[in-house]
């Protein structure tokens, strides 16, 4: 039921689609911002070649001959900014670097020779050169498609986040729900094998095979009431009280050694053997461990060594569940917290992502694969902030944890 692999397939394709979008639009623009350049540069010719018909003129020649396109072509390059250099270096004339710099030679000077440091040739006239700078418009064209890929990019991030926050709001409400409707429909049988068992305690009380059966469906009663109350504080604010780590996993590993094959052993801290204490709810604490548990029973398939140990520092306590199994492939670490995923024939894949949200958002602590090698085994690694240790001893009220939603 590996859902996810298809979901990362298209997250992949439509990447590949946005990259291709935008690799077409930088081509395109780059094209047309070439064809522009060769434009301004014809016009900063037209404009030298202009400049000097005109100069070069002598009063007969001004009367006798019509220079009205080289006055057109001169005026008519408003956009491209141009130096007239002569043989000497001298600046002959400026236009479109604005009123103030136009004759401003100080400034055309280092334009001239910003040119010149970087190797830019210019246009060679009849006793002079022709330096010019990109217009406006053909800088702003050179710099489109980045600002493009930027908008893109920030739209394509923007949507990503608000689809992953809806639809985790959605998912967030469809566990809720789940988790109540099971509760609910969970209450009323429970009720009702309570009842008959109370009716067979007062019916036949003095027959020890039946007494016997009744214990076990006490047993078996208390288990499911326990499985409801779990269902039942999903949505809500349960409690929290401080706890020792070690005598939880001594209950969590004397609850799961009655229901293991005989070859699996359990390598489990004493319960008397630290005093980590963290800030807890039991039952669904207990449900986490009792998961990774099962986890590594199915995969060790009957046979093989499961071990817990418990690390602490100065804020945090470390616990490592670990196991002899076939492991699990380094590329799917994080997706199996994913729900729906799982690599069981039977199976919803809820478990291993039912165990992150109560650690994560009831505890406020953190469940990963610390290690795995296929065919080896499998370390599920929980960390949970330290709590006050004198609240053990003085049993001091529990705290609320904000809700798992």
């Amino acid at each position: 039921m590996d859902i996810y692999s298809r979901t990362s397939q298209w997250k992949i394709y439509l990447a590949l689609g946005g990259i291709l979008i935008v690799a077409i639009s930088m081509v395109y623009t780059q094209y047309l911002a070439n064809q522009l350049a060769k434009q301004e540069e014809k016009q900063a010719q037209y404009w030298e070649t202009s400049h000097e018909i005109v100069n070069d003129m002598d009063e007969e020649e001004e009367d006798n001959c019509d220079y009205t396109l080289q006055l057109m072509m001169m005026t008519g390059n408003t956009t491209i900014p141009v130096i007239l250099v002569d043989e000497r270096g001298n600046i002959i004339d400026a236009i479109n670097f604005g009123e103030d710099r136009n004759g401003d030679q100080e400034y055309l000077k280092k334009i001239v020779a910003r040119q010149q440091r970087q190797n830019v040739e210019p246009i060679r006239g009849f006793g002079a050169d022709i330096y010019y700078l990109e217009s406006k418009l053909l800088r702003q064209l050179r710099y489109y498609p980045f600002i493009q890929l930027a908008l893109i990019s920030g739209f394509i991030l923007f949507g990503y986040i608000s689809f992953n926050s809806a639809r985790r709001a959605e998912q967030n409400r469809v566990w809720v729900g789940m988790a109540k409707e099971t509760a609910h429909q969970l209450g009323t049988p429970i009720s009702a094998i309570i009842a008959w068992v109370e009716h067979l305690k007062l019916i036949r009380d003095k027959d020890e095979e039946v007494m016997e059966i009744v214990h076990d469906l006490n047993n078996d009663v208390n288990r499911l009431n326990l499985i409801a109350d779990r269902f039942s504080k999903i949505g809500s604010t349960p409690k929290l009280q401080p706890i020792n780590i070690y005598e939880e996993l001594e209950k969590c590993r004397d609850y799961m050694v009655r229901r293991a094959p005989r070859r699996v052993s359990f390598e489990f801290p004493h319960p008397a053997a630290g005093h980590a204490i963290t800030m807890i709810n039991p039952p669904l604490f207990d449900w986490v461990i009792e998961n990774l548990l099962r986890n590594a029973l199915d995969a060790m398939e009957g046979k093989g060594v499961i071990r817990a140990t418990v690390t602490e520092d100065k804020n945090k306590i470390y616990i490592d569940i670990s196991d002899t199994g076939k492991g699990i492939p380094s590329g799917k670490f994080k997706r199996v917290f994913q729900p729906g995923f799982t690599t069981k024939k039977r199976g919803w894949g809820l478990g291993l992502s039912l165990a992150k949200r109560i650690i994560q958002e009831y505890h406020s602590g953190k469940i990963f694969v610390k290690k795995s090698v296929e065919n080896e085994g499998t370390t599920f690694s929980i960390i949970m902030p330290k709590g006050d240790q004198s609240l053990i001893k003085n049993k001091a009220p529990s705290a609320k944890a904000k809700p798992l939603s």
